[in-house]
């Protein structure tokens, strides 16, 4: 599956159990809901640069190789050290609370993300 694009935030689905069970202070909290990220992927092979763009310009990028470790970094800023997978066609990371998959489905970046029995979904839409 191709993942290279830009892609805009659409929609999303419980967030506020997610986040609430990952940690996230609640000035974070606040900040993300309905937050209009910007996430662009550039893909070689198994090689990824993951990009995402807050409003406010705050960007954070992880760059990996499928099968290979890296350092990488939350979305609460923690840094940290993960093997992505491919399983099934999903890019797959275990961080250090939470699962995470993403996928090319419909043209669009579903990323799911799992922590103590809650399920956040994102979804966003390619605009470049």
């Amino acid at each position: 599956m191709a993942f290279t694009g830009k892609y805009e935030f659409e929609a999303d689905e419980n967030y506020d159990d997610f986040v609430t069970k990952i940690g996230l202070p609640s000035d974070k909290i606040e900040m993300g809901r309905n937050c209009k990220i910007v996430t662009e992927v550039v893909q070689n092979g198994n090689d990824f640069t993951w990009t995402q763009h807050f409003p406010g310009g705050r960007t954070t990028t992880n760059t990996f190789t499928v099968g290979k470790e890296a350092d990488m970094e939350t979305m609460g800023g923690k840094k940290f050290k993960a093997t992505v997978k491919m399983e099934d066609g999903k890019l797959v990371a275990d961080f250090p609370n939470y699962r995470h998959t993403s996928e090319i489905s419909g043209g669009k970046l579903v990323e799911i993300s799992t922590a103590s029995g809650a399920v956040y979904k994102r979804v966003s839409k390619k605009i470049a």
